[in-house]
């Protein structure tokens, strides 16, 4: 008799880079009101893993600068195994989340933790935090600002750059 795969439970932490700016000031800038400018991140197999800047990352669940996070989704489970899962971010670091790919609009943490939710479970990370770029840029101060944002490199402090040679236990 065949034993039941083991399920891992997914959680898509997030995280107001704002820390409640965005909230206030946007009405007024923008022109419309956001609730946060998010940094997600995805936490499966005892470890929290999330793009930026330098490349892919992880760390101990909350274990960046950011602290403990704003909200905490929970996905679902998963039956992939960490073996598989180290797999297939090692390939997603070699090839569409490399660490020069990185761009706030296009392919940021967002961007990521949504590919990761849908490998492990099927579902998509929530519409208003994947939804935010396109927002701000629906607006002429988005737009006027969009020049110096594209220079912009984010990168949560404390995490360590995630590379197929990573010893885990």
């Amino acid at each position: 008799m065949e034993e039941p795969l083991a399920l891992h439970p997914v959680k898509l932490y997030v995280y107001d880079l704002s820390k409640g700016m965005a909230r206030r000031l946007s009405p007024l800038m923008l022109g419309k009101q956001l609730d946060g400018i998010w940094h997600t991140s995805i936490i499966v197999h005892k470890d929290e893993f999330y793009y930026g800047a330098a490349g892919i990352s992880s760390c101990a669940p909350g274990g960046t600068l950011l602290g403990p996070p704003d909200t905490v989704v929970d996905l679902g489970n998963t039956e992939v195994t960490e073996e598989i899962f180290l797999e297939y971010l090692s390939s997603l670091g070699e090839s569409e989340f490399r660490r020069e790919h990185y761009n706030i609009f296009e392919r940021n943490c967002n961007t990521f933790s949504n590919e990761v939710a849908q490998f492990l479970t099927g579902r998509k990370i929530p519409s208003y935090i994947t939804d935010l770029p396109s927002e701000v840029l629906a607006t002429p101060f988005g737009q006027a600002l969009r020049p110096y944002l594209d220079t912009i490199l984010i990168q949560p402090p404390g995490g360590n750059t995630f590379s197929r040679h990573d010893e885990r236990s």
